[in-house]
C-alpha cells in the first residue's frame, strides 16, 4: 500500500461523513434551530464564560483534544498491522468520536455550559453524577501527572538509561523547545491583551501572532541557556498550570491555544507534504497490513480485542474529549451553529493527524527512527520531507520544529486539563441547577472557591507525577474510554428525556461498554499474575490496578444499570 493513496482515501472518507453524517445529526437534534444565545454571553463573567470567534476556539478545542494521544495511540496499536488501525481511525471517527464530542458541546450548551457531571445530575440523578466526577477527577489528576512528566521530559535534559551519560544533542534540542514555549507563552499574553483589550482586528494581528511564532522559534533554536533537571521543570510546569487554570481565559488560554494551534497546522501540512512529496509505500515486513488477533509482545500476549480500542484513543474516541467538549469549549461558543465544525470538525481534524501518524510510522520503521514515540513520528515525518528535492537539508530543523509541537500539544491539553479538573471538583458540592455563584454556606464556598479547587488539583498532579504515574497508567486506557462510554450515555438520557432520536449513542455506548470492562478485566487478570509470580517484591502499582480496575467496574455497571433505568424512563414517558 502507499501511504499517499492510503491518506488522501482516508481524507475523502472523513470528509464523507462531515457533511452527510454531521449534517443528519444536526438535523436530528435540533442544532441552530434555536435562537437562544449561548451561555458564554448569558453567563458571561469575563473569566470562564468568555465568547470566542469561531477560528479562535477551533484553536483552542483542537489543542486540547489532540493532545499527543493521536501520535501515540497509533504507534502504540501498531503491533496489530495498519490495517486495523486505519479503521478503527475512520469508523471510531465518525461514527464513536465525532458523535460523542458533538454531543457532549451541545448537551452543555443546554445545561448553563457546564460538564458531563451535571448533565448526568439534572438526568440521572445526583448519585450517578458523585459517582461520574469522583471517576473523572481522579482520571484528570493521572492526566496532569502524565502530561506534566512528559513536558517536563520534553524540556530537561536526555540521559542514556544505560551508562548514565547525558546525550547533549537531545539535551539542547530540548532546550530549545523549553526556551521557544516560554517566550510563546509572553508572546500570547501579549496577543489576548492587543485583541480583547485594544480590539485590534484578529486578522492583522494573527499575521503578526504567526510573525512572532516564528521569531520565538528562531531565537529558541540559537539562544537556549535555561538547562534544568526534569523535576525542576516538573514544579515550573506545576506554577504555571495553576496561574494558567484561574486567570481569564481571554489573557491566556484563548490567545495561546489559538496561536498554537497554527503550529499544529503546520505539523500537519509538513506532514501532507511529507508523505506527497516521498510518497513511500508501506513495507510489509517492517510494518505489516495485518499480524493476528493476538500478538506475543517482550510485555505478553497483546489481543487486538480490546486493546486496539483503548489504545488508539484521541484520533477514534476519546473520553478526555468530552469534558473538554463541556468543559471549557461550551463555556466560549460564541453561536450554536458553530457546535458542529468545532466539535465534530475538531474530532476528525484529529483522524487525520492519526492517518499520518501510521504514515510516519510506515517509513520511520525504514530509516531507523524507532526510539520513542516522538522519534517515531518526528523522524519519520522529517525522512519523508528530507526525500523532496532541495529539502535534504531541512531534516534537523523540520524535526525540532514537530518535537516542539509534539510539546505544544501536552502543554495546552495539561493547563486544559487542571482547569477542567478545578470545575469537577467544584461542580461535585452542587445541587442540580446550582451555580458556584449561587453558593451560601460557608463550608461550600470553600470547597467551591476556584483556588481552593485549583492548588488542590495541581498538588495531587505534581505529585503523583513526581513520585511514579507509570505505576498506574496502564489504567487510564480503560478508565479514558469509561470516560467516553458514560459521556455517551449522558448524552443519550438527556436526548431520551427531551424526545429527541439518541439511537446514534446506544450502540457506541454499548460497545465501549464492553471493550472498557473486558479491558478492566485483563489488567486485573495480568496484575494478579505478576503478584502471584512476585510475591512480597511485587510492586505497589499492581495492587493498586487491582483496586481501582475492580472499583472501575463496579462504576461502569452501577452507571449503565442507572442510565437503562432512565431511558426505559424517557421511553414510557414519550
Amino acid at each position: 500500500m502507499n501511504t499517499l493513496l492510503l491518506l488522501l482515501s482516508c481524507i475523502a472518507v472523513l470528509a464523507a461523513g462531515y457533511v452527510f453524517y454531521g449534517r443528519w445529526l444536526c438535523k436530528q437534534w435540533g442544532v441552530g434551530e434555536s435562537n437562544e444565545q449561548t451561555p458564554a454571553h448569558t453567563m458571561n463573567d469575563g473569566v470562564d464564560y468568555v465568547p470566542a470567534k469561531a477560528p479562535v476556539l477551533m484553536g483552542h478545542h483542537f489543542s486540547s483534544i489532540a493532545g499527543a494521544g493521536p501520535i501515540t495511540g497509533p504507534i502504540g496499536a501498531a503491533i496489530f498491522g495498519w490495517l486495523p488501525a486505519t479503521l478503527w481511525i475512520l469508523i471510531g471517527g465518525i461514527f464513536f468520536g465525532g458523535v460523542h464530542d458533538f454531543g457532549a458541546l451541545f448537551a452543555s450548551l443546554k445545561h448553563k455550559g457546564q460538564s458531563v457531571g451535571e448533565i448526568i445530575n439534572v438526568n440521572m440523578g445526583k448519585r450517578a453524577k458523585r459517582l461520574f466526577i469522583i471517576f473523572a477527577y481522579l482520571t484528570l489528576i493521572l492526566v496532569v501527572a502524565a502530561f506534566a512528566s512528559i513536558v517536563a521530559s520534553t524540556f530537561g535534559p536526555v540521559v542514556d538509561k544505560a551508562t548514565g551519560a547525558v546525550n547533549k544533542a537531545a539535551t539542547d534540542t530540548n532546550a530549545s523547545v523549553a526556551m521557544v514555549s516560554l517566550l510563546f507563552i509572553a508572546v500570547a499574553i501579549v496577543f489576548g491583551f492587543v485583541v480583547y483589550r485594544r480590539n485590534a482586528p484578529l486578522a492583522i494581528t494573527t499575521i503578526f501572532g504567526i510573525i512572532a511564532i516564528i521569531a520565538c522559534m528562531a531565537i529558541g533554536m540559537k539562544f537556549h541557556p535555561i538547562y534544568l533537571s526534569v523535576k525542576t521543570w516538573m514544579i515550573i510546569v506545576g506554577i504555571y498550570i495553576a496561574i494558567a487554570s484561574i486567570t481569564p481565559v481571554w489573557i491566556l488560554l484563548q490567545p495561546r491555544d489559538y496561536l498554537s494551534s497554527f503550529l499544529l497546522y503546520a505539523m500537519l501540512f509538513v506532514a501532507f507534504v511529507g508523505v506527497v512529496g516521498a510518497h513511500p509505500n508501506i513495507d510489509s515486513k517492517s510494518f505489516p497490513m495485518f499480524t493476528g488477533f493476538s500478538v506475543k509482545t517482550a510485555n505478553g500476549t497483546q489481543f487486538l480485542f480490546p486493546i486496539l480500542f483503548t489504545t488508539i484513543a484521541c484520533g477514534a474516541i476519546s473520553g478526555f474529549h468530552s469534558l473538554v467538549s463541556s468543559g471549557t469549549t461550551s463555556k466560549q461558543l460564541d453561536k450554536e451553529i458553530h457546535a458542529k465544525p468545532i466539535a465534530y470538525g475538531g474530532m476528525l481534524l484529529e483522524c487525520i493527524l492519526a492517518i499520518l501518524t501510521i504514515c510516519a510510522i510506515a517509513y520511520a520503521k525504514q530509516t531507523g527512527h524507532t526510539k520513542g514515540a516522538t522519534d517515531i513520528f518526528a523522524g519519520g515525518i522529517a525522512a519523508m520531507c528530507a526525500k523532496i528535492p532541495g529539502c535534504a537539508g531541512l531534516e534537523k530543523i523540520l524535526y525540532t520544529l514537530l518535537v516542539l509541537t509534539y510539546s505544544a500539544f501536552c502543554l495546552t491539553s495539561l493547563d486544559t486539563a487542571t482547569r477542567l479538573g478545578r470545575f469537577m471538583f467544584q461542580e461535585f458540592w452542587l445541587e442540580p441547577g446550582e451555580s458556584v455563584s449561587d453558593v451560601k454556606s460557608s463550608w461550600k464556598k470553600i470547597v467551591t472557591n476556584k483556588y481552593f479547587a485549583t492548588i488542590l488539583t495541581v498538588v495531587l498532579g505534581i505529585l503523583l507525577g513526581l513520585t511514579g504515574w507509570q505505576k498506574i497508567w496502564g489504567l487510564f486506557g480503560a478508565s479514558n474510554q469509561l470516560l467516553a462510554g458514560i459521556g455517551l450515555l449522558a448524552v443519550a438520557t438527556w436526548l431520551g428525556n427531551i424526545g429527541k432520536n439518541n439511537k446514534m449513542f446506544l450502540a457506541p455506548m454499548a460497545f465501549m461498554m464492553i471493550v472498557t470492562i473486558s479491558s478492566l478485566a485483563l489488567t486485573i487478570k495480568n496484575q494478579m499474575k505478576i503478584i502471584s509470580t512476585l510475591g512480597k517484591n511485587a510492586d505497589w502499582g499492581s495492587y493498586a490496578q487491582i483496586i481501582i480496575g475492580t472499583l472501575l467496574i463496579i462504576l461502569s455497571v452501577e452507571l449503565v444499570i442507572e442510565g437503562i433505568v432512565t431511558l426505559k424512563k424517557a421511553r414510557k414517558n414519550a
